[in-house]
């Protein structure tokens, strides 16, 4: 249920519901069109944040914009100590002029719903950021609300429990902090990028 790519109508019916809420949407043909149409919308040289995600990682988005000539915050994190420099090291994650990521579910009355363990991408989300990308498979589409809750705790929660157990040796995840948007106030800050496959969680 929650890994089957949506319809036309759905689909269309929510970017419909976005835009009125202030967000950009669009529906690409394929993956690679994805990753050219985030390269697109980020000038060369800019400052961009990309946030940990499954999905950015499959469309080789998050190795295209961190190892080509772009500012990237996550290349100047290496360079830095997270003991001492941890308070540099979030507000550069916070304020960034592009940040590029995913997020969990859309409903079709157009609202976003970003489930986190930590809170980091959070901030640049809500605010912080100039600019939000997006790139979404169109699997996350949900109903309602309701639906969306479902869809993290039943759906995404265990595969990214999985994934953080293979990649951190923790335990699990957890649903610690969400975000909800609800309506964003600036015109083209936020944009979705949907991707009509199942891609990311």
């Amino acid at each position: 249920m929650y890994d089957t790519p949506k319809g036309e109508e759905q689909i269309n019916r929510t970017i419909s519901a976005l835009k009125n809420n202030g967000i950009e949407a669009l529906l690409i043909k394929d993956r690679a069109e994805a990753k050219n149409k985030v390269l697109e919308m980020i000038p060369r040289g800019a400052n961009v944040m990309t946030m940990t995600s499954v999905t950015l990682d499959i469309l080789g988005i998050t190795e295209a914009l961190n190892t080509s000539d772009y500012d990237s915050v996550r290349e100047k994190f290496k360079k830095m100590d997270s003991k001492t420099q941890s308070g540099q090291m979030r507000a550069l994650a916070s304020a960034p002029d592009y940040t590029v990521g995913s997020v969990h579910a859309v409903t079709e009355d157009g609202k976003v719903l970003i489930a986190s363990a930590s809170g980091s991408q959070l901030p640049a989300y809500a605010y912080g950021a100039g600019k939000v990308i997006w790139v979404v498979g169109t699997q996350k589409i949900v109903k309602d609300f309701e639906d969306g809750m479902k869809r993290i705790y039943k759906y995404t929660l265990p595969l990214e429990s999985e994934r953080a157990h293979k990649a951190y040796g923790v335990s699990g995840s957890a649903v610690n902090k969400m975000l909800i948007i609800n309506k964003e106030a600036t015109p083209g800050r936020m944009t979705i990028i949907f991707v009509p496959e199942n891609v990311g969680f």
